[in-house]
């Protein structure tokens, strides 16, 4: 019987080494939603793949439900790495201590939002007064948190200037919540704007940008704190490394919007927190 139980022991043991094993030799990534689940995955694929071939490792990809999600999956480490927006890797900082940006795209150092609408008489902002109004996620950077902080330094406070103000949950359904009259008009990033224009999904002959906000740093990848320095240097030199002169990497790029993408650091999103503060979005 001894025998018999020492032989169990040992043998969950083995079983749950070789789980460890297992989950430790896969890269767990995840993204905010600011898109549809299956243009997230689309996107992603190729970048995984490369991943995958660079790192040595198995690279998969976990969806999370709204942006909180993915802050709370990087802080109990369910995750490790991540694509954010600015505000988001702003609460995983404040939210872990130790979350680690690595690399954005080179036009997240001077992005912009983009504020659309189907109204042939809306010119600016001051024409949508008593208007209904709608951003993408309530955590978005580029789709809430910075439009709302230039709004307010202009002296517009949504709340009050617009007749509602609503939330689509993300840059696409802004889009399609201005072009089919849910709404007067909206905001949502300059990068998902282009694409959805160069893929003809807006009818451009109908919805038009009629401003533009100031530029700030937004989206980039992060990892985890607790995750191994050696592997987080291999990450970001994989990222570092893509080539638009390649053919094949060059279509990775192009799925991410990235004509290449360079290192950042955290000093880079402190006018994000700031906004956030003066937003109180931050507790």
């Amino acid at each position: 019987m001894l025998k018999r139980t020492l032989a169990l022991a040992v043998g969950l043991t083995l079983s749950l080494s070789t789980l460890l094993a297992q989950a430790a030799d896969t890269l767990k990534v995840s993204a905010i939603p600011d898109e549809a689940p299956t243009e997230l995955l689309r996107k992603f694929q190729p970048l995984g793949s490369y991943l995958e071939q660079q790192l040595g490792m198995k690279v998969e990809f976990v969806p999370v439900s709204d942006y909180p999600a993915v802050v709370e999956a990087l802080a109990t480490d369910r995750i490790d790495m991540a694509w954010l927006g600015g505000f988001t890797f702003v609460q995983a900082r404040l939210k872990t201590g130790n979350a680690i940006p690595l690399v954005q795209r080179e036009q997240d150092a001077q992005f912009t939002s983009k504020f659309i609408t189907a109204d042939p008489n809306v010119k600016s902002l001051a024409d949508l007064k008593g208007k209904t109004f709608a951003f993408g996620s309530v955590s978005s950077t580029s789709g809430s948190l910075m439009p709302r902080y230039f709004m307010l330094q202009d002296g517009i406070k949504p709340e009050t200037f617009f007749s509602r103000v609503g939330y689509s949950g993300a840059h696409d359904a802004t889009v399609a919540w201005v072009q089919a009259g849910k709404v007067d008009a909206g905001v949502l990033n300059a990068s998902v704007w282009e694409k959805l224009v160069k893929a003809g999904k807006v009818d451009t002959n109908k919805v038009k940008v009629f401003a533009t906000t100031p530029a700030y740093y937004d989206y980039n990848w992060t990892v985890r704190g607790t995750l191994d320095p050696a592997l987080a240097a291999k990450i970001k030199a994989a990222f570092l490394a893509l080539d638009p002169a390649n053919p094949e990497q060059k279509a990775i790029l192009d799925l991410q919007a990235a004509s290449r993408f360079i290192e950042t650091k955290p000093e880079n999103y402190k006018g994000i927190e700031e906004a956030a503060r003066a937003a109180d979005l931050l507790k």
